[in-house]
Protein backbone atom coordinates (compact mmCIF):
# COMPACT_ATOMS: atom_id res chain seq x y z
CA UNK A 1 0.00 0.00 0.00
CA UNK A 2 2.98 2.35 0.71
CA UNK A 3 4.60 1.77 -2.49
CA UNK A 4 1.09 2.24 -4.49
CA UNK A 5 0.84 5.73 -2.37
CA UNK A 6 3.92 7.05 -4.22
CA UNK A 7 2.24 6.50 -7.75
CA UNK A 8 -0.68 9.17 -6.08
CA UNK A 9 1.69 11.23 -4.32
CA UNK A 10 3.84 11.45 -7.88
CA UNK A 11 0.68 12.28 -9.83
CA UNK A 12 -0.07 14.97 -7.46
CA UNK A 13 3.05 16.71 -7.46
CA UNK A 14 3.02 16.62 -11.55
CA UNK A 15 -0.30 18.12 -11.13
CA UNK A 16 1.36 21.24 -10.11
CA UNK A 17 4.71 20.74 -11.40
CA UNK A 18 6.71 20.22 -8.35
CA UNK A 19 9.92 19.36 -9.58
CA UNK A 20 12.02 17.41 -7.03
CA UNK A 21 10.67 14.65 -4.86
CA UNK A 22 12.42 12.78 -2.05
CA UNK A 23 10.75 10.01 -0.36
CA UNK A 24 12.21 7.93 2.70
CA UNK A 25 11.91 4.16 1.82
CA UNK A 26 14.15 2.50 3.81
CA UNK A 27 16.36 3.66 6.98
CA UNK A 28 19.52 2.13 7.26
CA UNK A 29 18.45 0.92 10.98
CA UNK A 30 15.28 -0.91 9.51
CA UNK A 31 18.39 -3.11 7.58
CA UNK A 32 18.43 -4.74 11.26
CA UNK A 33 14.91 -5.39 11.81
CA UNK A 34 13.65 -9.31 11.87
CA UNK A 35 15.03 -10.85 8.44
CA UNK A 36 11.78 -12.24 7.53
CA UNK A 37 10.16 -8.71 7.72
CA UNK A 38 12.90 -6.84 5.90
CA UNK A 39 12.73 -9.53 3.03
CA UNK A 40 9.47 -8.14 2.74
CA UNK A 41 10.47 -4.62 2.70
CA UNK A 42 13.46 -5.36 0.64
CA UNK A 43 10.91 -6.99 -2.00
CA UNK A 44 8.67 -4.14 -2.09
CA UNK A 45 11.43 -1.89 -2.77
CA UNK A 46 13.06 -4.15 -5.21
CA UNK A 47 9.69 -4.45 -7.06
CA UNK A 48 8.83 -0.62 -7.16
CA UNK A 49 11.86 0.06 -8.66
CA UNK A 50 11.44 -2.39 -11.76
CA UNK A 51 7.90 -0.63 -12.10
CA UNK A 52 9.18 2.61 -12.28
CA UNK A 53 12.04 1.83 -15.03
CA UNK A 54 9.26 -0.19 -16.63
CA UNK A 55 7.07 2.62 -17.19
CA UNK A 56 9.19 5.04 -17.80
CA UNK A 57 8.98 7.03 -20.91
CA UNK A 58 9.40 10.80 -22.22
CA UNK A 59 7.03 13.08 -21.26
CA UNK A 60 6.69 17.14 -19.36
CA UNK A 61 6.28 15.85 -16.37
CA UNK A 62 8.34 12.51 -16.38
CA UNK A 63 10.91 12.13 -13.19
CA UNK A 64 14.56 10.80 -13.57
CA UNK A 65 15.05 8.17 -10.70
CA UNK A 66 17.97 8.45 -8.24
CA UNK A 67 18.32 6.38 -4.84
CA UNK A 68 20.35 7.70 -1.99
CA UNK A 69 21.38 5.57 0.94
CA UNK A 70 24.24 3.49 1.97
CA UNK A 71 23.64 0.94 -1.24
CA UNK A 72 26.86 -0.63 0.02
CA UNK A 73 24.91 -1.98 2.46
CA UNK A 74 21.56 -3.27 0.53
CA UNK A 75 21.45 -7.06 -1.28
CA UNK A 76 22.91 -7.13 -4.89
CA UNK A 77 20.13 -7.67 -6.40
CA UNK A 78 18.41 -4.33 -5.19
CA UNK A 79 21.37 -2.67 -6.38
CA UNK A 80 20.82 -4.42 -9.46
CA UNK A 81 17.48 -2.90 -9.60
CA UNK A 82 18.93 0.63 -8.53
CA UNK A 83 21.58 0.82 -11.69
CA UNK A 84 18.83 -0.30 -14.12
CA UNK A 85 16.06 1.96 -12.79
CA UNK A 86 18.76 4.94 -13.00
CA UNK A 87 20.22 4.11 -16.07
CA UNK A 88 16.47 3.98 -17.89
CA UNK A 89 15.34 7.35 -16.27
CA UNK A 90 18.45 9.04 -16.59
CA UNK A 91 16.93 10.95 -19.95
CA UNK A 92 13.17 10.73 -19.51
CA UNK A 93 12.05 14.55 -18.32
CA UNK A 94 12.54 17.58 -16.63
CA UNK A 95 11.50 15.88 -13.05
CA UNK A 96 13.12 14.09 -10.13
CA UNK A 97 12.04 11.35 -7.91
CA UNK A 98 15.24 10.99 -5.48
CA UNK A 99 13.84 7.53 -3.04
CA UNK A 100 16.18 6.89 0.04
CA UNK A 101 16.76 3.43 0.63
CA UNK A 102 19.47 2.28 3.52
CA UNK A 103 19.41 6.35 4.19
CA UNK A 104 20.93 8.25 7.60
CA UNK A 105 20.72 11.72 7.54
CA UNK A 106 23.80 10.62 10.22
CA UNK A 107 25.50 8.44 8.07
CA UNK A 108 25.34 10.64 4.72
CA UNK A 109 27.34 13.45 7.03
CA UNK A 110 30.12 11.47 8.24
CA UNK A 111 30.19 9.86 4.61
CA UNK A 112 31.03 12.82 3.10
CA UNK A 113 33.51 13.94 5.46
CA UNK A 114 35.31 10.70 5.26
CA UNK A 115 35.42 11.29 1.59
CA UNK A 116 36.52 14.80 1.78
CA UNK A 117 39.12 13.80 4.26
CA UNK A 118 40.58 10.81 2.03
CA UNK A 119 40.42 13.39 -0.89
CA UNK A 120 42.62 15.33 0.85
CA UNK A 121 45.00 12.78 2.04
CA UNK A 122 45.22 11.67 -1.28
CA UNK A 123 46.83 15.45 -2.32
CA UNK A 124 48.80 14.89 0.76
CA UNK A 125 46.97 17.82 2.36
CA UNK A 126 47.42 18.07 6.38
CA UNK A 127 44.38 17.41 8.63
CA UNK A 128 45.64 20.72 9.88
CA UNK A 129 45.04 22.40 6.36
CA UNK A 130 42.02 20.65 5.41
CA UNK A 131 40.22 22.11 9.24
CA UNK A 132 41.79 25.20 8.46
CA UNK A 133 39.78 25.54 4.77
CA UNK A 134 36.62 23.26 5.23
CA UNK A 135 33.48 24.91 4.62
CA UNK A 136 29.92 23.92 4.17
CA UNK A 137 29.94 23.62 0.36
CA UNK A 138 32.69 21.15 1.12
CA UNK A 139 30.19 18.89 3.13
CA UNK A 140 27.56 19.74 0.44
CA UNK A 141 29.17 18.60 -2.52
CA UNK A 142 29.82 14.83 -0.88
CA UNK A 143 26.25 14.54 -0.14
CA UNK A 144 24.16 11.73 -1.13
CA UNK A 145 22.32 14.58 -2.77
CA UNK A 146 24.89 16.56 -4.07
CA UNK A 147 23.86 18.30 -7.13
CA UNK A 148 19.83 18.56 -5.90
CA UNK A 149 18.39 22.02 -4.25
CA UNK A 150 17.70 21.49 -0.54
CA UNK A 151 14.24 20.59 0.27
CA UNK A 152 11.58 23.56 0.79
CA UNK A 153 8.91 21.39 1.85
CA UNK A 154 9.55 18.77 4.10
CA UNK A 155 6.15 16.47 4.98
CA UNK A 156 5.87 13.70 8.14
CA UNK A 157 3.36 11.11 8.04
CA UNK A 158 2.38 8.86 10.76
CA UNK A 159 1.81 11.34 13.78
CA UNK A 160 5.65 11.64 14.56
CA UNK A 161 7.10 15.08 15.60
CA UNK A 162 10.58 14.41 14.70
CA UNK A 163 12.19 14.10 11.13
CA UNK A 164 14.16 11.02 12.84
CA UNK A 165 17.37 11.72 10.61
CA UNK A 166 15.81 12.60 7.78
CA UNK A 167 17.92 14.79 5.41
CA UNK A 168 19.80 16.54 8.66
CA UNK A 169 22.23 18.93 6.57
CA UNK A 170 20.18 19.75 3.63
CA UNK A 171 16.81 20.45 6.01
CA UNK A 172 18.42 23.23 7.54
CA UNK A 173 15.51 25.82 6.36
CA UNK A 174 12.81 23.33 5.45
CA UNK A 175 9.44 24.34 6.24
CA UNK A 176 7.96 20.98 7.87
CA UNK A 177 4.70 19.99 7.90
CA UNK A 178 3.49 16.97 10.66
CA UNK A 179 0.82 15.04 9.24
CA UNK A 180 -1.25 12.58 11.97
CA UNK A 181 -2.08 10.37 8.71
CA UNK A 182 -0.55 6.84 8.02
CA UNK A 183 1.71 7.03 5.06
CA UNK A 184 -0.53 4.75 2.86
CA UNK A 185 -3.53 6.86 4.10
CA UNK A 186 -2.30 10.04 3.12
CA UNK A 187 -4.72 11.45 0.97
CA UNK A 188 -4.49 14.16 -1.29
CA UNK A 189 -6.36 16.64 0.60
CA UNK A 190 -3.58 15.94 3.29
CA UNK A 191 -1.15 16.99 0.47
CA UNK A 192 -2.60 19.82 -0.08
CA UNK A 193 -3.37 20.70 3.08
CA UNK A 194 0.53 20.70 3.68
CA UNK A 195 1.20 22.93 0.75
CA UNK A 196 -1.44 25.78 1.49
CA UNK A 197 0.66 25.92 5.12
CA UNK A 198 3.27 26.11 3.53
CA UNK A 199 2.55 28.93 1.02
CA UNK A 200 1.20 31.19 4.09
CA UNK A 201 5.01 31.01 5.20
CA UNK A 202 7.34 33.83 5.72
CA UNK A 203 10.28 32.02 4.74
CA UNK A 204 13.21 34.00 6.01
CA UNK A 205 16.23 31.67 5.54
CA UNK A 206 17.76 31.97 8.78
CA UNK A 207 17.71 36.13 8.48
Amino acid sequence: MGAEKLDRLLEWCDELAIPVVTVWALSLDNLHRDPKELDQLIEVIQHKLKDLAQTASPGPSARSVHVVGRLDALPYHVREAIADVEARTAQVGPFRLNIAVGYDGREEITEAVRNLLLERADQEISLKDVAEELTPEDITQRLYSKGEPDPDLIIRTSGELRLGGFMLWQSVHSELFFCDALWPAFRKVDFLRALRSYQQRDRRFGK
